[in-house]
């Protein structure tokens, strides 16, 4: 097996690693859901979209590794950089839509402080 043919064979071992964690994250937020549905908890919805959303934003990093290391050790050729950096920049896109969803932020915000019961509204000073 030469030098391309590794890489090529890693890159697609890192692409069904990234639909695995996807499909797993899909199935285990289910299967967590479902028992609390039936005991009527509160949240589930809540909690089943976190868990998703983290199992998609996983698979989405894991598909961007792949694409990056078969495009620049494989194709490194100006169409297929082009390519990779069409793919790089929708699914960057979807993770930061995700991010926002799943945390209520954007991936560069800090977490923000927590503001005291009887502050009125405005941070301790």
């Amino acid at each position: 097996m030469d030098f391309r043919e590794l890489i090529e064979t890693a890159g697609r071992v890192i692409d069904a690693a990234g639909v695995a964690a996807m499909v797993i994250g899909a199935v285990l937020a289910a299967a967590f859901a479902v028992p609390k549905l039936l005991g009527r908890q509160a949240g589930v919805y809540e909690g089943f979209r976190r868990f998703l959303g983290r199992s998609i934003l996983l698979g989405l990093e894991l598909l961007v590794a792949a694409d990056i290391i078969r495009t620049v050790a494989v194709s490194p050729t100006l169409e297929s950089v082009a390519a990779l950096a069409v793919i790089v920049l929708i699914r960057t896109f979807l993770s930061w839509s995700l991010e926002l969803e799943i945390t209520g932020r954007w991936p560069w915000q800090g977490k923000e402080e927590q503001l005291p019961a009887n502050s009125g509204g405005r941070a301790a000073e």
